[in-house]
């Protein structure tokens, strides 16, 4: 166990929680290496980097990188304003990861494919908390290496796992070779930057009820305006949208709450075709793409272009079948974390922030972070990310007290429910006086990372 303690610790992902991760345990005299699948940092944040979020700056950054970022020199942003992906890359995330102890840390193009304990499967127990994990990273160049580290925080996200767009959580009948023919694009296309060729005078189909569709969506509307003769469609499984436009004026978030109002809008002005009750049950590709829907009214199809993705993302648990791990069944989150976030209960995205104690498993010093650690769940906030590694870090330095104090306050919101027809915008009090019975209650935290949908139906926002 001594030898143990002198290793790095294993941070999977240079995202903002990832690196954030890196800052806080080198503020606690701790060793992190930083693998990061990409070839930049923040990968994925560069792919979604035409996207704005829907909270300001002073929800976006972590303490201990802005205090590691103070000795660097580094401008901090305007504190009220409204950062694009490429905002929060360029004026947050890379200079985070050049500061030199960050990017002596700091390995790109290193893509984790295993976690284990070295010289253990997942069946051995002797001795096993004394045993270093094995980390098994693929570099850029096709090399494989076995890194043994003392602790590993998996920061990695679900970018790179989108969910299908079938039924049942199952990939419909021709989806592959629909995707692979390019009729079935990545999530969140710059439709009216780089990507906008391709979109141009098409008929294209966004699939899904979450923030991500409703950017990507008025980002048509847009390209619509501007280029004749492009269509635009839009098929959720819900038998409303009314929950994507949300409470409007009433949002404590005024750039979410004009997200809904705009594109309510654009639907009733006709430039939005919406399908409601649409089960996606198969596609077929030829010169276009034939989308096969279940409906209450029967069998439908759509014939389109090209179709956006916009049904939210899952964990990549494959890396991780060596450990022992405490998973909630229903959304994949660690086990006590799981029943606070299941969007079948939870319409409210309200969580209380948390950190290592509710994030442990039976496999000691590992941690899921960040969005991979709300599994299939939507609503996560890249400030509760912050907090969540604020408290692992304190907890491998053996700081128990401040491992287990919250210290994140979000901002209220003044809606809990995503229908604008159910507001609480007149909380239900108690005996007490307190409207602490109300769904409105407990502050809803500002949605902060990238606008993604779950499943059709539902709202989701994604960090990576």
């Amino acid at each position: 166990m001594p030898d143990n303690l002198e290793l790095p610790v294993a941070v999977i992902g240079a995202g903002p929680g990832g690196l954030a991760a890196a800052a806080h345990l080198l503020e606690r005299g701790l060793t992190p290496v930083i693998f990061e699948a990409g070839d930049t940092p923040a990968a994925a944040v560069k792919a979604w980097g035409h996207i704005r979020l829907f909270s300001p700056w002073r929800y976006n950054t972590d303490a201990a990188a802005r205090r590691l970022l103070d000795g660097t020199g580094w401008q901090e942003p305007d504190p009220e304003a409204l950062p694009t992906g490429t905002e929060l890359l360029e004026q947050y995330l890379l200079p985070l990861a050049a500061a030199p102890a960050i990017a002596n840390a700091l390995r790109t193009s290193h893509r984790v494919i295993a976690v284990t304990r070295a010289g253990m499967d997942k069946t051995r127990s002797h001795r096993r908390e004394e045993t270093p994990f094995l980390v098994r990273v693929l570099d850029g160049t096709g090399a494989i290496t076995d890194h043994h580290v003392r602790a590993v925080i998996d920061a990695s996200g679900t970018w790179n796992t989108p969910n299908p767009l079938g039924q049942a959580g199952l990939p419909a009948p021709g989806e592959a070779e629909a995707t692979a023919a390019g009729f079935i694009t990545a999530p969140l296309p710059d439709v009216t930057g780089r990507d906008r060729a391709r979109f141009a005078g098409k008929h294209v189909l966004v699939v899904g009820a979450g923030h991500s569709a409703a950017n990507t969506l008025l980002a048509l509307g847009d390209l619509d305006a501007q280029e004749p003769g492009t269509r635009i469609s839009w098929a959720i499984r819900g038998s409303s949208a009314s929950s994507i436009y949300g409470g409007g004026d009433l949002d404590g978030l005024p750039a979410r709450g004009d997200l809904g109002t705009r594109l309510r809008a654009l639907v009733e002005a006709g430039s939005i075709e919406l399908h409601t009750s649409f089960t996606i049950t198969g596609f077929k590709s030829a010169d276009t793409l034939a989308v096969l829907g279940a409906t209450p009214d029967g069998e439908a199809q759509l014939d389109v272009d090209l179709l956006i993705p916009s049904t939210g993302f899952r964990p990549d648990l494959d890396m991780l079948r060596e450990l022992r791990l405490d998973l909630d069944p229903a959304v994949e989150a660690p086990r006590e974390l799981g029943p606070l976030i299941d969007p079948e209960f939870h319409s409210c995205g309200t969580v209380e922030p948390h950190g290592a104690k509710l994030l442990s498993h039976p496999e000691q010093d590992f941690y899921i972070t960040g969005m991979k650690s709300y599994g299939r769940a939507p609503t996560f906030l890249m400030a509760t990310g912050y907090e969540q590694v604020r408290s692992i870090a304190a907890a491998l330095a053996g700081d128990r007290t401040a491992a287990d104090n919250v210290e994140l306050v979000l901002p209220e919101t003044g809606v809990c429910s995503t229908d604008l027809g159910g507001s609480c915008d007149t909380p239900a009090t108690t005996a007490t006086g307190t409207d602490e019975g109300s769904c409105c209650a407990a502050p809803e935290p500002a949605f902060l990372g990238i606008p993604t949908g779950l499943a059709h139906g539902r709202s989701v926002e994604q960090e990576n």
